[in-house]
């Protein structure tokens, strides 16, 4: 679902992230974000803006005399403020989400593709955190697909991965799991505070100490390579499931069928996410989270939003991404993430895709070679 952007802003150092150098990215990568009116040629920025996040709207006019084009007018670039300085968080004005149509960010070690749906305006948003506490071994990447409007997701972008890390680094000795699990609920709840409308599904991926921690509340999804093999690390957590509807019956809540699919008190059909104000007796966003041992054999790691997989089967969806990264001299993330989405918008798609890639076997080998020094 959609990504939103901001209104104008002060060019302020408040705004302003440091470089990181890390694994994933030799330096701070800027999305390009196109509306419905820009070139089709995929434009991914050259040279870094001078602040994480920019906007850019290209539009065309036609004379009305003579119905010759006139030249493009751009107009200013309007500054978006990042709320870490550890990931990246898209917001738009009510006006500006119309306009953005596509979201692309090619960076070293992992790549983003969102594509706006025919539904209405683009709802999803994604984060990356680098540098997980000073560690350059250590991030955590994240896609979130809204409903009901984009305020969930863009809160979630802006602070589930400040609220994982901060229970990660609290010293109270907790489990990753629980660690996560409690970055989920203190978002949930910090977001029902602001007295907005809406959900969103989340997925995200936690790369700590030599492990791949991977949640999701909702129908977001990972799938990772493992040799060739894709390797569903989530599970979707919608109203058809036995499981979910039990639990939701069992705290006097209902779920019923129309038109072939299950819903949430007749509404929702996923059953687990952040927000949903009106149905959060039922709708939880406690995730499910697996643990996965890195190992050279684990190649990349694919989250996506039910936009790509109602589309293509978690197979399909390596078999096309690992020509493109695996056993070449230079891997091609960003022109996977678009090959994903152009295949199930072919397939009869109406809804936003999102797709993250993030690269693991180098990872992998650095994790193992790091832990054989220490």
């Amino acid at each position: 679902m959609p990504c939103a952007v901001a209104g104008p802003v002060p060019n302020s150092p408040i705004f302003q992230s440091p470089r990181i150098q890390t694994i994933f990215c030799k330096s701070l990568v800027s999305p390009n974000i196109r509306g419905p009116q820009s070139p089709s040629t995929s434009m991914l920025a050259s040279s870094p803006p001078t602040s994480p996040l920019s906007f850019r709207a290209e539009k065309t006019k036609l004379e009305s005399n003579s119905g010759a084009l006139q030249k493009r007018k751009r107009p200013a670039r309007i500054h978006i403020p990042v709320a870490s300085s550890l990931g990246f968080g898209l917001e738009t004005s009510r006006g500006d989400e119309q306009k953005i149509d596509v979201i692309e960010v090619n960076g070293d070690g992992y790549s983003v593709y969102c594509k706006r749906g025919r539904r209405g305006p683009l709802e999803d948003r994604y984060s990356a955190s680098l540098d997980v506490n000073g560690d350059s071994k250590q991030a955590l990447f994240g896609v979130f697909d809204g409903h009901g409007g984009p305020k969930a997701a863009e809160f979630a972008s802006k602070n589930l991965d400040k609220n994982i890390i901060s229970e990660i680094s609290s010293g109270r000795g907790q489990k990753i799991e629980t660690a996560i699990k409690n970055g989920y609920l203190i978002t949930d709840k910090d977001f029902l505070e602001q007295s907005v409308g809406g959900g969103a599904c989340c997925v995200t991926a936690l790369i700590h100490k030599g492990n791949l921690a991977v949640s999701n509340a909702g129908d977001c999804r990972a799938v990772m390579s493992r040799g060739g093999v894709a390797e569903a690390l989530t599970s979707d957590h919608q109203a058809s499931r036995e499981d979910e509807r039990g639990r939701i019956e069992a705290l006097g809540g209902y779920v019923d069928c129309y038109n072939g699919v299950w819903r949430v008190q007749g509404t929702l059909a996923v059953t687990r996410g952040i927000g949903d104000r009106h149905l959060k007796q039922w709708v939880t966003a406690e995730p499910d989270t697996k643990l996965v041992e890195l190992k050279p054999e684990c190649e990349f790691l694919i989250l996506a939003t039910d936009g790509l997989w109602d589309k293509v089967t978690n197979q399909e969806a390596v078999d096309i991404v690992r020509p493109l990264c695996v056993g070449v001299d230079k891997p091609e993330l960003f022109s996977a993430c678009k090959e994903l989405s152009d295949l199930s918008l072919r397939r009869g798609s109406m809804d936003d895709i999102s797709v993250m890639i993030i690269r693991l076997g180098q990872l992998a080998w650095q994790l193992s070679s790091g832990n054989k020094e220490n």
